[in-house]
């Protein structure tokens, strides 16, 4: 499993024009190439009066689909400058169309680039993007002497409380990054003098997304 990895949280839609050409893009998230296709036939119906209805995706843990298509366009100024734009802002899973409405006046091969390349970073603009961290939900119990250290704990760390119940004792959810799962859980126990219990609830994905915590089974 990847560590993270950048991805779609909201798809938008974003707009340019260019010489009265209207580029039109749509950003989507896709798990699957089924659901690429699904998404690009959806746009062409929406668009059937369009000029062209170019595209661009990647899916897969190791992007080991990428596939774009320039609809009509000269070779190369439409679908691969889009997938350029989705490789360098690092996405996965991540599709787009760009609909283009021929404004009268033609572009040439370095307007093109620079027109679809545009758009699609104008849709990017208008989606939500999201890094996913690979963690593990860990529960912490504790007695009430030990909550204020492990408090001050996962805060130097940066490491999220996603629930807090107090009883007889303390149970604490802490979103931790795989990678320091074991770092973490030493530093647990170092500070509670090993009085707390430590618990894995499930392996996951988790992601901040405006000052909350987001949690995914993928």
């Amino acid at each position: 499993m990847l560590e993270q990895y950048n991805t779609i949280y909201e798809g938008g839609e974003g707009e340019i024009i260019e010489k009265k050409s209207r580029f039109i893009a749509t950003v989507r998230l896709v798990k699957t190439e089924e659901e690429a296709l699904s998404f690009i036939e959806e746009m062409r119906k929406k668009y059937w009066n369009a000029t062209h209805n170019c595209y661009a995706y990647v899916i897969g843990e190791r992007k080991e689909t990428m596939r774009c298509s320039d609809d009509g366009e000269p070779s190369g100024t439409a679908g691969k400058p889009m997938l350029d734009v989705l490789l360098g802002e690092d996405l996965y899973n991540t599709a787009v169309v760009v609909t283009r409405y021929f404004g009268g006046t033609l572009l040439g091969t370095g307007g093109l680039v620079r027109a679809y390349s545009k758009a699609v970073q104008e849709g990017l603009a208008c989606s939500r993007i999201i890094t996913k961290h690979h963690g593990i939900l860990l529960e912490i119990g504790t007695d009430y002497n030990g909550v204020g250290k492990l408090q001050y704990l996962f805060g130097q760390r940066g490491i999220p409380i996603t629930d807090s119940r107090y009883t007889e004792d303390v149970k604490l959810q802490v979103l931790v990054p795989k990678s320091e799962e074991n770092a973490v859980k030493k530093a647990v126990t170092e500070a509670t003098s090993a009085r707390a219990s430590i618990t894995d609830l499930k392996e996951l994905y988790y992601a901040s997304l405006d000052g909350e915590y987001l949690t995914f089974e993928d």
